[in-house]
């Protein structure tokens, strides 16, 4: 019986990306097209290429592979021709890129200023729409040991812990610890009580030993360290 999806395999020989990929390489491939074969089928009325060019286009602020960070569950769902199959492969697909950039880097990225410690964590957390905490913990060559979340707040604020931040570090036995959180709004300013909390983990680090280096806010595409800004 024959399918009523329109299928990469029926699109013009010109046009099948996998044959392609085949021929020249992945690389020859355009947005869409690699983004074609991940989909694999389109719908009665549209090819699957042109489902892809969609999807891509849905987002008007930020259109292109960009955008894909932004779209949810429900924005994907909202697509005509992505259910729900499809949605959640799209989103795997968008934290599998992420993962393997994080990871390509992570074997001998050595977080030693504030603008290299924004940089590897700036696409986990510039699209968050809620406030995070993410705790870095450091070895003497301030190499990652480990990194964890150890808050998560509504979109206006967020609590962290310092008896929590502090047993981790103890826990994983660092040596160095940097704080993150995003600020959902895009604006790295920090608040009072960012620099309250921040001034509060410095006094209790000190006590026992373990340093924290840095504070850094993440906004959009912008950070601020609060070690740059001489809070501490």
């Amino acid at each position: 019986m024959k399918s009523n999806y329109l299928t990469v395999k029926e699109l013009p020989m010109s046009e099948r990306p996998y044959e392609k990929c085949e021929n020249y390489g992945a690389a020859a491939l355009s947005d869409a097209e690699l983004l074609a074969v991940i989909l694999r089928t389109g719908t009665k009325e549209q090819r699957v290429i042109d489902l892809a060019v969609n999807i891509l286009n849905y987002s008007t602020s930020c259109p292109g592979l960009l955008g894909l960070n932004y779209l949810t569950m429900k924005d994907l769902m909202s697509i005509k021709g992505v259910g729900r199959v499809k949605a959640i492969e799209l989103l795997c697909l968008t934290e599998l890129t992420k993962r393997m950039s994080k990871q390509m880097r992570r074997e001998s990225i050595k977080l030693l200023t504030p603008e290299s410690v924004a940089g590897y964590y700036m696409q986990d957390m510039r699209h968050l729409t809620n406030e995070q905490v993410l705790l870095v913990m450091l070895d003497s060559k301030n190499r990652i040991i480990k990194d964890m979340i150890i808050s998560e707040g509504t979109v206006n604020a967020s609590i962290m812990p310092t008896r929590e931040v502090y047993v981790h570090a103890l826990k994983y036995e660092a040596v160095n610890i940097i704080l993150i959180h995003n600020h959902p709004s895009g604006d790295p300013t920090p608040s009072a009580e960012d620099i309250r909390v921040t001034k509060r983990l410095v006094e209790a680090g000190n006590l026992i030993g373990i340093s924290l280096m840095d504070h850094i806010i993440i906004g959009d595409n912008r950070y601020v360290s609060l070690k740059e800004q001489g809070i501490f």
